[in-house]
């Protein structure tokens, strides 16, 4: 909405007015809550305020006959605004847009109770008024855009041997691993929006059977032409099933298996599908040059990365790949958007011994800006949802009701 103003009164001995308008909101009981305030326009009775956003709920709460109240104030310094007067108006009347129904006069009701030729105060005239409808992440998902989901795990030595109950990956024949865990409660939630269940899992950092060589982006079930797994449960086997055949080595590149991801996610340019990658590492990163680069290039693309850390390691070098308080540059190229969350896996262990609680708490905070960024991707490209399809109903014999 814009608004503007004609011959508000004047309040200042010396100079014009320094107007701003106050919008309320009137709740249930007849009382009013400020919603929405102007910059102040100095040293002018004929204002004209910039245009502003406010959520319809925020501004009438849905109820588009409900009053809107909106005061008049002439700013001052030591903050004691002078009132200059009051106008009330509806979502329903604004929603006509620009016309002689929405030009209001402001009016003073003890000045009017005063002066026996008293008109008003001024006007305010509405300029423009536009309405946006917020798509929502489930929006999208309704109407068929395809979320994938792939697994990256890390395979380096600095994890310990896997056959001592001090390693990460230790497979203990009676509990998850901090691997397990991490990938169940993360998987488990995001499988659900994932229609055919079918997941990559891939490893890094590992020496491979028959020649030892040194792989970054290894399918975990052994098969590079179809390294998907059925449902988490199959992630979960494939992981511990390689963890029998490779050997940890190093180094902790992300690199590969972030451009593996990227690849795809590069050939969708029609927004049917986003991609997500978990990567699940204890620790510090040696292909940080590269990583920033695959990170800044995997930032226009449809997918977001996911960090999990495990082990008591230092994640210094995760928390600046986690553009949330500055973001991620390589060679001078910034990030378009923020796409990498990282938790550290210990603050979730819970002390109790709860893990069910402490799962939960994890899938949280690891999920929590997967909409924002899936959103922020789609609306810059304009990608709008495609309608959902009609609920289905089945066909068969109507029941007569009888009376």
């Amino acid at each position: 909405m814009q608004f503007c103003a004609n011959k508000l009164d004047k309040k200042d001995f010396f100079g014009k007015s320094d107007p701003f308008l106050v919008f309320y909101r009137s709740n249930e009981d007849g009382s009013f809550t400020i919603c929405h305030k102007t910059e102040v326009v100095k040293n002018t009775l004929n204002p004209v305020w910039q245009a502003f956003k406010i959520p319809v709920r925020a501004l009438c709460n849905g109820d588009f006959d409900r009053t809107i109240k909106v005061e008049v104030y002439d700013w001052d310094r030591d903050g004691s605004h002078d009132y200059i007067g009051e106008f009330s108006t509806s979502y329903r009347e604004l929603s006509r847009g620009q016309s002689q129904f929405n030009v209001y006069e402001v009016i003073n009701a003890k000045k009017k109770g005063k002066k026996k030729k008293y008109v008003n105060s001024g006007t305010v005239t509405l300029l423009s008024f536009l309405v946006e409808t917020e798509v929502s992440f489930l929006d999208y998902i309704k109407g068929g855009t395809q979320i994938n989901f792939t697994v990256a795990i890390d395979f380096t030595a600095s994890n310990g041997n896997p056959a001592q109950p001090t390693s990460l990956h230790y497979m203990n024949p009676y509990q998850l691993n901090a691997y397990g865990m991490a990938l169940k409660a993360v998987g488990e939630i995001i499988q659900d929006y994932d229609s055919d269940k079918m997941f990559p899992a891939l490893g890094f950092g590992a020496k491979l059977p028959p020649d030892g060589r040194v792989c970054h982006e290894f399918a975990l079930n052994g098969n590079p032409q179809n390294p998907y797994c059925h449902g988490i449960d199959g992630v979960m086997e494939a992981y511990y099933r390689s963890l029998k055949s490779v050997q940890l080595y190093g180094p902790t590149n992300f690199a590969p298996v972030i451009n593996h991801v990227a690849r795809y996610a590069a050939s969708i340019k029609d927004g049917s599908q986003y991609f997500i990658l978990l990567i699940i590492t204890d620790g510090v990163i040696s292909d940080m040059a590269q990583t920033k680069e695959a990170i800044v290039n995997a930032s226009k693309l449809p997918m977001s990365i996911i960090i999990v850390g495990v082990g008591p390691a230092e994640f210094d070098a995760m928390v600046e790949l986690d553009g949330d308080e500055v973001r991620v540059s390589s060679r001078g190229r910034y990030a378009e958007r923020d796409i990498v969350q990282f938790v550290p896996f210990r603050d979730y262990i819970d002390r109790t011994g709860n893990h069910v609680l402490s799962m939960a708490r994890l899938a949280k905070d690891v999920l929590a800006e997967i909409p924002d960024q899936f959103l922020l991707y789609m609306r810059s490209r304009g990608f709008k949802p495609f309608p959902a399809p009609p609920p289905y109903t089945p066909t068969g014999h109507l029941l007569q009701t009888q009376i």
